[in-house]
């Protein structure tokens, strides 16, 4: 049953979200309440240079991840092996594969984050 009640679209911005990681490391902000999506998840990663993401998998949830990466370069570690991304780059992983992400550059890391079925 849809939803009459509900716009077609929802906005947000950066400053609509809280970041779940310190200043001092970049910035990860995750926009799927914000933008009320059912089952996509969208986020917004910013690592400093040395700094590095959580390793995890996603086995639990079922989603397959897509980075992609704005600016910067990082090297992504899935199941042992490391894979090195620039501007312009994205790699798509599934939800069983164990994945880390560093900043191997100098400069500041900006990644868009898209994840599916929730």
């Amino acid at each position: 049953m849809i939803d009459d009640t509900r716009m077609g679209y929802d906005t947000a911005s950066k400053t609509d979200v809280e970041s779940v990681v310190p200043e001092e490391y970049g910035g990860m902000w995750f926009f799927k309440d914000a933008l009320e999506t059912d089952e996509l998840g969208l986020t917004v990663l910013e690592l400093e240079p040395g700094g590095k993401g959580k390793e995890h998998d996603e086995t639990h949830t079922g989603q397959e991840e897509v980075y992609y990466v704005v600016e910067g370069s990082i090297n992504v570690e899935v199941d042992g092996e490391t894979m090195s991304l620039e501007g312009g780059d994205a790699i798509r992983l599934g939800s069983e594969e164990t994945r880390q992400i560093h900043n191997s550059g100098d400069e500041r890391a900006t990644l868009v984050l898209a994840g599916a079925p929730l």
